[in-house]
């Protein structure tokens, strides 16, 4: 669901699918579904290279072979580890749940990824709301023990967004988020605010479901 309040009200919703993976499993699916590929073409076809970028470097001093993590390119989960240990979160053990979209028939669309941190101990340490534009740049927003609510698992942060998303979005706004952990339901909250004026809210919501083949070729 889109709402937007100003500069005039608007509001639409649709349905949609995304899938939660747990990146340990990620190697385990294209045996368990018939659709579903890593790194390979399929109706469905995961590919590391389409998340948290491995281009960018983290000072003018890197080499051009560093990422924006600082060394040569690793598995996914790897990167994700070593990018929430720059924030001064330890993930060493933990899960790692991504909540996107897979390329479908090889087409990539996927404006925003989740990445659900969990420590060794299973409880939540962390989150990343990865922001993908119109061209296809890529801005992670990382989400610490800091954020997270004391009873529960949700994350909520309020910060500059600093990102051309869209051109109906100015890019002095701030983006706020409120993450929840998946469960049996999905509800993620993404706010954009000028000053104290929330001009637009946008929200994931659903239930879960397994994941088959059978599910698959019916989405």
């Amino acid at each position: 669901m889109h709402a937007r309040f100003a500069p005039r009200a608007h509001r639409f919703l649709y349905r949609i699918f995304l899938f939660a993976i747990d990146l340990d499993e990620l190697e385990t699916l294209p045996r368990q579904l018939a659709f579903f590929s890593v790194g390979r073409r399929n109706l469905y076809s995961f590919r590391d290279g389409d998340f948290l970028p491995t281009h960018e470097r983290i000072s003018a001093a890197a080499s051009p072979q560093c990422n924006l993590l600082g060394y040569s390119p690793r598995t996914l989960k790897e990167r994700v580890i070593a990018y929430a240990g720059l924030h001064g979160v330890d993930l060493t053990g933990g899960r790692i749940v991504l909540v996107t979209l897979p390329r479908v028939l090889g087409y990539l669309f996927n404006p925003v990824s989740f990445y659900f941190c969990y420590d060794r101990h299973g409880a939540p340490a962390a989150a990343i709301a990865e922001v993908t534009n119109t061209f296809r740049e890529v801005k992670p927003y990382f989400l610490g023990c800091d954020t997270r609510a004391a009873a529960r698992g949700e994350f909520r942060l309020r910060v500059p967004k600093h990102f051309y998303v869209s051109p109906f979005s100015d890019v002095d706004v701030a983006f706020e988020f409120t993450l929840r952990t998946p469960a049996e339901r999905l509800a993620i909250q993404i706010d954009d605010y000028v000053g104290a004026e929330r001009t637009l809210t946008s929200t994931l919501t659903g239930p879960r479901r397994e994941l088959t083949s059978a599910r698959l070729a019916w989405f």
